[in-house]
């Protein structure tokens, strides 16, 4: 789909995915529940077809963006820049499930279907979308091999954190706050005893320079 045609249905879409959550929170992700939102809606199956041509799993991934775009504008909203890294990275992962709080069954029944062989690499993707946006609305500005070891860190946090958050009864999710705070403490030790390996090899001679030196003999 190109951008005018996705933003020329941008409100159909969002019509569409908010009958979708109710109904995958207890019949799941499936073409069936699709079909039940597009009648709530009162969408024909053309219409459908044009906003989410992959169908039920192409609007899980828009629902995804959407909602890491609405913890960018949360995180922003909230001055959140004017805070220590690691209240930035824990505000945004906070906002982020804050925001799709409301249909916490839907995203339950979503993350049943990660074990699918078939549908791994999709769950990956929007893993993927969901740290990266995190990582941007923290004002990461990496461009060498840290930008993606921030990622693959922060991807284990979120997902552990996620899973606690599932479950969590606690008043204003104290329990997933504490267990987030004590993730990203443990993250920020790797960090530390990552940058005084690297600067202990930095200090180390170049093992290049050492094998200039020795030549073979035969």
């Amino acid at each position: 789909m190109d951008s005018a045609t996705e933003n020329h249905l941008l409100p159909e879409k969002r019509r569409l995915l908010e009958a979708l959550l109710s109904h995958a929170a207890f019949d799941g992700w499936t073409s069936q529940a699709l079909a039940r939102a597009a009648q709530d809606c009162g969408f024909e199956a053309g219409l459908v077809a044009r906003a989410f041509p992959g169908g039920v799993f192409e609007a899980l991934d828009f629902w995804v963006r959407e909602t890491d775009q609405a913890m960018i504008k949360a995180f922003d909203a909230r001055n959140g820049n004017a805070l220590k890294i690691r209240e930035r990275i824990a505000l945004a992962v906070m906002l982020r499930l804050e925001i799709a709080a409301p249909h916490r069954e839907a995203l339950r029944r979503a993350l049943s279907l990660a074990a699918m062989p078939h549908l791994a690499p999709r769950f990956l993707a929007q893993l993927y979308r969901t740290v990266d946006a995190i990582w941007y609305a923290a004002g990461d500005t990496a461009t060498d091999f840290n930008f993606y070891t921030k990622r693959m860190l922060l991807a284990g946090v979120y997902s552990a954190t996620l899973l606690t958050w599932l479950d969590d009864s606690s008043e204003d999710f104290a329990a997933t706050r504490g267990f987030l705070a004590r993730r990203i403490e443990d993250v920020m030790k790797i960090q530390k005893a990552r940058g005084g390996l690297d600067k202990l090899l930095a200090r180390l001679p170049d093992p290049r320079r050492f094998m200039k030196r020795v030549r073979p003999t035969g």
